[in-house]
């Protein structure tokens, strides 16, 4: 297989994946405690593998300490933006933007530039969103909830852009990308766990015995969906890697129809569809 298709390839795999892991915490109703299901259930799918990898080195602590910040944050977000919209609304804003977020932030942290084509490529993929997140709703009522989960959405796009160049830097400097992903996900469940016990108050208990089958499943995906992501950071640019995986819009648009039963109306389908061929003419202008 040659360099340039294997990381499309991974990136392709990690996008179908984050989707459904998306719609599992979607359709559990419950989205904190459903959160913390797939986050503890990630972190103990990586534990077998913690003896076999490498040891961080011992300069990588604090790269690891930033990206587990960094995807608390994420988390918190994503949890209050799916909390109040539609997967098929806040997935396609929070993921399609992650890309622009990333570019920037390369350039300063990683050094890493788009060329024109990729800029173009984009540039259209932002205008879409645009397009795509102007409110459905038809009743003032609608209208709020899709105002609210936008700017959730939209800090939910920044913890990803974040992440996503946070995670490179301290993937490309472990001795084995896998040595990055059990670390991260040993640490990643913590936050989101402790505010899910909080806000349930003794009731975490019968939560969990709803949310425990998505979780598994949810949990199984994440883990090789973000798996997957992250060897692709290590062999190209961030910003590619990060726009290619946004493709995962399309399919949790598809998702959410079919098992979530959300409308998505034609203006949706079409600016979803415009936003995925920006995304993939970022990786063509590579």
């Amino acid at each position: 297989m040659s360099e340039s298709l294997l990381p499309v390839i991974l990136c392709l795999l990690s996008a179908v994946t984050v989707a459904a892991t998306n719609m599992f915490v979607k359709r559990g109703g419950d989205v904190l405690t459903a959160r913390m299901a797939v986050a503890i259930v990630m972190g103990l799918s990586v534990l077998p593998f913690a003896p076999f990898v490498p040891t961080p080195p011992p300069e990588t602590w604090s790269l690891i300490l930033i990206s587990v910040v960094v995807h608390w944050f994420y988390q918190f977000c994503l949890v209050r933006a799916l909390h109040r919209g539609d997967l098929s609304l806040v997935f396609p804003v929070m993921r399609g933007l992650a890309p622009l977020v990333t570019a920037c932030a390369a350039i300063f942290v990683l050094n890493e530039y788009l060329t024109v084509i990729q800029s173009a490529g984009l540039l259209l993929a932002s205008l879409a969103i645009i397009v795509f997140a102007l409110p459905t709703g038809q009743t003032a009522t609608a209208r709020k909830l899709d105002r609210s989960a936008l700017v959730w959405a939209l800090l939910t796009a920044l913890g990803v852009g974040m992440y996503a160049v946070a995670d490179t830097r301290a993937a490309r400097a472990m001795p084995d990308p896998m040595t990055f992903v059990v670390w991260l996900f040993l640490f990643d469940w913590i936050g989101v766990t402790v505010v899910a016990v909080i806000q349930r108050r003794g009731q975490i208990g019968e939560a969990m015995a709803r949310q425990w089958k998505g979780g598994i499943a949810g949990g199984m995906l994440g883990t090789i969906s973000y798996g997957l992501a992250i060897y692709a950071y290590t062999l190209t640019d961030a910003a590619v890697v990060t726009a290619l995986r946004e493709t995962s819009v399309v399919f949790a648009a598809a998702l959410g129809a079919m098992f979530l039963k959300e409308g998505f109306g034609y203006r949706r389908i079409i600016a979803a569809a415009i936003l995925s061929g920006g995304l993939l003419l970022m990786q063509a202008g590579a």
